[in-house]
């Protein structure tokens, strides 16, 4: 199957009118689609029909063979050419059948059809086609009448360069500021999170070394006070784990005065008054 791909820059390209024909349609059965048959070139068109199939049926029978393909675009037969075999065996033909350049758009789906008693075995069927390879002047540059593209109708170029467009040079702008922004937030950002792991490992470090510090500060004075024999040793023997329970009670619910430290108070009071008479004494 021949194709020619757009802006094929190959040595055999060529600008004259190119001929070709398909590979077999009928080669996985008596039906086919034209889409996977004729190459997708713009500008094809069909020439030819050729065929080869062999009939198995008894002589005496009715049989018609229809090699066709249906409209792609409307009703009925594109391409329809019926073979009468009744009245006589079956054998072998070969057939070139000429269209008129009918374009590949139309050919629709392809078939062989059998009507009567018999059986077609071993069909071919094969498409002759033509292109002009510049159908369209814009499919390769060599293709007389191509223009380019990137010139507009009727102007000149002009070079477009984004970096004088003054909006897109503030868009650079701002975003080279945001950028740098962001990258200050990072910075402080990690050197406020590189800080805060310090501070919590200076901070777990002066606590196991003051612990330890002041573990061995009281084991130094323990054993100094050992030394000098100014603990007693009862000291040094623990107390049993025993709950003393409150046991005093209050008898008829009261409590007596304190007679004792009522004539306390009253002393007191007396020898103030002592005190105060003889600083007037005094005076006079």
């Amino acid at each position: 199957m021949l194709v020619c791909s757009s802006y094929s820059y190959s040595d055999s390209f060529t600008t004259e009118t190119q001929y070709g024909t398909t590979n077999n349609a009928a080669d996985f059965g008596l039906q086919w689609v034209m889409q996977n048959i004729l190459p997708q070139q713009a500008g094809l068109t069909v020439n030819t029909v050729i065929y080869r199939y062999t009939t198995i049926k008894e002589e005496d029978d009715d049989m018609l063979v229809h090699v066709q393909n249906e409209n792609a675009q409307g009703p009925g037969y594109i391409f329809r050419e019926t073979d009468d075999w009744s009245g006589i065996p079956g054998n072998t033909i070969n057939k070139a059948v000429g269209v008129s350049n009918i374009p590949r758009e139309l050919w629709g789906l392809g078939s062989i059809e059998v009507e009567g008693k018999g059986s077609v075995e071993n069909p071919m069927v094969v498409y002759g086609y033509k292109y002009d390879p510049c159908f369209d002047p814009q499919s390769d540059p060599r293709c007389p009448g191509w223009k380019d593209p990137s010139i507009p109708i009727g102007g000149e170029v002009v070079a477009y360069d984004p970096m004088d467009d003054d909006l897109v040079q503030a868009e650079l702008d701002r975003k080279a500021v945001m950028d740098e922004e962001d990258e200050d937030e990072r910075q402080r950002q990690k050197f406020a999170e590189e800080k805060e792991g310090e501070d919590e490992r200076l901070e777990k470090l002066l606590g196991v070394e003051n612990g330890t510090a002041m573990a061995g500060a009281s084991q130094l004075a323990f054993a100094g006070l050992q030394a000098l024999d100014l603990i007693p040793s009862s000291y040094l023997v623990a107390l049993p784990s025993t709950t003393y329970e409150d046991k005093v009670e209050l008898k008829d619910g009261t409590l007596p005065d304190n007679t004792r430290a009522r004539r306390v108070n009253f002393a007191q009071d007396k020898l103030h008054n002592d005190l105060v008479n003889l600083q007037y004494k005094s005076e006079k």
